[in-house]
């Protein structure tokens, strides 16, 4: 692959890597309009990078082939406006599967879910995504990574073998460990991408951090941004200010262990009349009593 490519690849990844919901119907299959309207939006506010099948797009709820629809919704949509990044995961044959549909799809990256195994060795890690890597060698490789024990040199002899390895999505909430792993990894190595979204992206940015995941951009596509403005100039008191303006909004999300990740933000696009609030289990919609706060965030942001 030319190197070229892997340069559009490298600097989409150092941007606001927007997680798209999938919205439900009332009948609860996903509803083809409202997303296709929802990446309309995030597109005209200028986000650059999509991933569809993330965690704020409720991946382990969907089916095979509605994960398939999200891609295929999302690439149509997306056409030049911005490079696409699919989640892909489950067992090796399944995440395969997946990468060869994105390939086909017009994709050019897949973020590889964390293993959900619940036993996970350091090499057992590197042959998963190896199998990933090697099968769509055309395509950028970015692993998830939320194993807090996992060393640098196992991603350093990843993509030792597989050069399509181009980038992290970090998201082990410790900024000291981030900052030294992705030393051990090889910092200018990998495009590293804060995977905690806004929260964190101050702190993982001064460790080394380029780009950051986002699912508040669903809802207010500057407020996000505006945080990256702030980093990319090194104007950490601004990204503060920023930081402060959305505190509120992510610990609802953050509370309980994430229980309430994906539907708080499904909550604010409700407020907004862009989408449903409807999650699929195991999330569930937030109580009547708790949705005030969440509409009054989300309509106090200049939307």
């Amino acid at each position: 692959m030319s190197s070229v490519t892997y340069e559009t690849q490298r600097a989409a990844l150092a941007d606001v890597v927007a997680i798209p919901v999938t919205p439900f119907a009332e009948d609860g299959t996903v509803d083809q309009d409202t997303h296709r309207a929802l990446l309309r939006r995030l597109l005209d506010g200028g986000v650059r990078t999509l991933t569809p099948n993330g965690n704020t797009g409720e991946f382990y709820a969907l089916t095979p082939a509605e994960r398939q629809l999200v891609t295929e919704l999302t690439m149509d949509e997306a056409g030049d406006r911005s490079v696409v990044l699919v989640g892909v995961g489950h067992d090796v044959p399944t995440a395969v599967a997946s990468a060869r549909h994105a390939r086909e799809a017009g994709a050019q990256m897949v973020m590889v879910h964390q293993p959900v195994h619940p036993y996970v060795s350091d090499t057992g890690w590197v042959d998963y995504h190896r199998a990933i890597a090697e099968a769509v060698p055309e395509l950028g490789v970015v692993p998830y990574l939320r194993n807090a024990s996992l060393p640098g040199a196992r991603l350093a002899e990843l993509a030792d073998a597989c050069p399509n390895v181009i980038g992290v999505k970090y998201a082990v909430p410790d900024a000291a460990r981030f900052a030294a792993f992705a030393r051990d990894a090889g910092l200018d190595r990998f495009v590293w991408v804060a995977g905690l979204a806004e929260p964190y992206a101050p702190s993982y940015f001064s460790a080394g951090a380029t780009g950051f995941t986002s699912g508040l951009v669903n809802v207010a596509p500057a407020v996000s941004l505006n945080m990256l403005d702030a980093l990319r100039s090194g104007d950490y008191a601004a990204a503060m200010k920023v930081w402060e303006q959305i505190r509120r909004f992510e610990e609802l999300r953050a509370a309980g262990a994430s229980a309430n990740n994906v539907t708080v933000v499904k909550e604010a696009l409700a407020s907004l009349g862009l989408c449903r609030r409807d999650v699929r289990a195991p999330s569930r919609v937030l109580p009547e009593d708790e949705r005030a706060e969440v509409a009054a965030i989300a309509s106090g942001w200049s939307i």
